[in-house]
């Protein structure tokens, strides 16, 4: 039961938090073109002058290290380094930013007025900017912002020129260079494109890593990417992808920095401008496709409320700290600094922790919203349950979360109907009370549907909800977990109970952020949480349910109950349906038709089980248990299935489709 996490047992405890600022505040009693055009001279970012982007493409052609994989491209492919270069240069101005303070005002002007129409208030924590303005005078900085909606890296550079902050460069997809005019105006606003998919392509990768490398060693400009890599359709924390990570910690692994701060910046929604597309986009809807003239049609949004957001800048994670007593830098110096090295399995562990450690960081501070705890409890009752009834369990529920360390946003004061009947109003499109009963909306066609449209009308509105339930779950999971454990095993004794817990979030581990190498932490920390509830009681070498702790373990176990029925109808189709040759493209239409199927049947009554994110994290789980291979062959990939093995899975998992009643008999 050895760990080697790279961070400690946590207590979460009620600690104090920064005090929040709302910077529309100023917007709506002043001028926003005074604001636009105002004196903006932002401290030098490590005292260093900013250089031109012609200048910094210049750096990065004549490089070393570009240099050398020119000749080596040039050799393996027989072409003249004269042309590649020529193709190096085409990559980088493709890529490359423009910042450009003209641009700029522009997009401070638009999005004042843009912001103003859409939030009641954005609020930022004072004290992150003050620390964030310090370690932007000191050591290259990476600003690694969650990532839920398009708001996201505008409203971070629109944050930053409010402080008299300089403005940061951002990875930014290629989608949005097809969007006329709007792409250019990114890019002329900081905004650096990539691929999101490069392979093999030696080239684009040295160029694509020697420009990020080049901006953090030549300070002149703090570096942005959204460490997940993609929006979260789901609005769960994605598994983090280390690409860019890497390349940011290369040159301090060199020596050529000496240190980089990591800064992870927590962005919570009151109400998420793409909850409805993203629904539908985990129900097999193509995303549209970006462009100026979807963007001119958005702009019907403007005239929504979308209630509060809050920033929360963390303080900056050095990386030197963290590799300290981690990672010998020295066999970094065993070859030449331009030499492209792969990094070694420490290194890459070493990374690896310190990414889990940032959306970690991300999650603890995300700043949970009264409807998000709502939303929770109607998820557990889809037909709709008396208000009096809500009201008393968002009152329990706000201080059990509280009790477990939540950041909540809860007014002072306020009566819990009061909170309660606004964030409903906030929501209407979501949740609509009728009489005494407050149940989902759904939308739909006005005349007749077919069952399997109305059946799509309804998860639409389900998913919709879980994306807000899902910005609670990481307060709430490693307790969850414990519960489920607790109800599947056969034994009170606490090793049998790590036993089953340890495979559980083994299971769930692409589905949530849970640390490789953490399961003890993991364990004692959920002990500590149930215990300090009163839910379980620690018993010599036992963990068993106290008496007051039924209504925490069955709310608990039902909050997971989603992903657990999700999993085995996975199983349940690679068992019954799955060919011989399913192939990867195939997966997702396949389950999903399946799950229609039991739907429509009757023997099933969970929406989320249509979620195409939960499926492909299913399918992933059970690659990683070995029981499913994938296979490539010449013209696609291929599913190998070990249905003894699937089947096995599914009986650990609980065995047939279990009801909600089941979970609480069990309990």
């Amino acid at each position: 039961m050895a760990s080697k996490a790279l961070y400690s047992h946590r207590d979460p405890v009620l600690k104090k938090r920064d005090d929040f600022e709302d910077i529309l505040e100023e917007r709506r009693n002043s001028s926003d073109l005074r604001y636009a055009f105002k004196c903006y001279t932002p401290v030098l970012y490590r005292g260093l002058t900013p250089c031109k982007a012609a200048t910094l493409k210049s750096m990065v052609l004549q490089s070393e290290q570009l240099l050398h994989v020119i000749n080596q491209v040039s050799a393996e492919s027989g072409e003249s380094t004269d042309v590649v270069k020529d193709e190096a240069a085409a990559i980088l101005e493709e890529m490359a930013h423009r910042l450009q303070l003209r641009t700029i005002r522009f997009f401070a002007y638009t999005l004042s007025k843009a912001f103003k129409a859409l939030y009641r208030s954005v609020c930022v924590n004072e004290e992150g900017i003050q620390r964030l303005q310090q370690a932007m005078q000191e050591h290259p900085v990476v600003l690694l912002p969650s990532h839920r909606s398009y708001m996201d890296f505008l409203m971070m550079s629109y944050i930053l020129y409010t402080y008299d902050l300089s403005l940061p460069v951002i990875a930014a997809g290629m989608d949005f260079l097809g969007m006329k005019f709007v792409g250019e105006m990114l890019r002329m606003s900081g905004a650096f494109f990539i691929r999101r998919s490069f392979g093999g392509d030696q080239l684009y990768w040295a160029v694509f890593s020697e420009y990020v490398k080049t901006m953090l060693r030549k300070g002149y400009a703090p570096i942005e990417f959204f460490l997940e890599g993609t929006r979260s359709r789901t609005c769960k924390s994605l598994t983090p992808k280390l690409g860019l990570l890497n390349i940011v910690m290369e040159p301090f692994f060199k020596g050529e920095v000496f240190d980089v701060n990591l800064v992870p910046v927590s962005m919570s929604y009151e109400r998420v401008l793409e909850e409805s597309l993203y629904a539908r986009e985990l129900l097999g809807v193509p995303k549209p496709k970006e462009s100026t003239s979807g963007l001119l049609k958005a702009r019907k949004i403007l005239s929504e409320d979308y209630g509060s957001m809050h920033v929360y800048f963390s303080p900056p994670v050095s990386v030197r700290s963290l590799a300290q007593g981690r990672i010998n830098r020295s066999q970094f110096n065993l070859t030449p600094r331009h030499v492209a090295q792969k990094p070694s399995e420490e290194t890459q562990a070493f990374v690896n922790d310190v990414a889990y450690r940032i959306v970690r960081l991300q999650q603890e501070n995300m700043v949970v919203k009264p409807w998000v705890l709502v939303a929770t409890l109607l998820l557990q009752s889809v037909e709709g349950m008396e208000l009096t009834e809500l009201m008393e369990q968002t009152s329990w529920l706000r201080d059990l979360a509280r009790m477990f360390g939540a950041f909540l946003d809860w007014p002072d004061h306020t009566p819990c109907s009061m909170v309660v009947s606004s964030s409903i109003s906030l929501h209407r499109n979501l949740a609509c009370v009728s009489g005494s009963r407050i149940s989902l909306v759904v939308e739909g066609p006005q005349g007749p549907e077919t069952p399997e449209e109305a059946l799509f009308n309804r998860a639409v509105s389900v998913l919709s909800c879980a994306s807000y339930r899902n910005q609670v779950l990481h307060v709430f999971l490693r307790p969850a977990l414990l519960a489920m454990a607790l109800s599947n095993a056969n034994s009170s004794r606490k090793e049998d109970i790590y036993s089953c817990f340890d495979f559980l979030r083994n299971v769930f581990s692409d589905e949530f952020i849970l640390s490789p190498g953490a399961s003890v932490q993991d364990f004692d920390e959920a002990c500590h949480l149930l215990v300090k509830c009163g839910a379980v009681e620690l018993l010599h070498q036992d963990v068993v349910m106290a008496e007051s702790g039924r209504t925490v373990l069955s709310f608990l176990t039902l909050l997971l109950e989603p992903f657990l029925q999700g999993y085995q109808v996975v199983c349940r189709y690679l068992r019954e349906e799955a060919t011989e040759n399913l192939t990867e493209k195939q997966f997702i239409p396949a389950v999903r038709s399946f799950a229609v199927k039991l739907h429509l049947s009757g023997s099933l009554k969970c929406y989320e089980v249509l979620s195409s994110d939960l499926q492909k994290n299913a399918l992933n789980a059970l690659i990683r248990l070995n029981v499913v291979r994938r296979v490539r062959t010449n013209e696609q990939v291929l599913f190998k299935v070990n249905k003894a093995a699937v089947n096995s899975v599914e009986d650990t998992l609980g065995g047939r489709i279990p009801t909600q009643k089941s979970i609480l008999a069990r309990l």
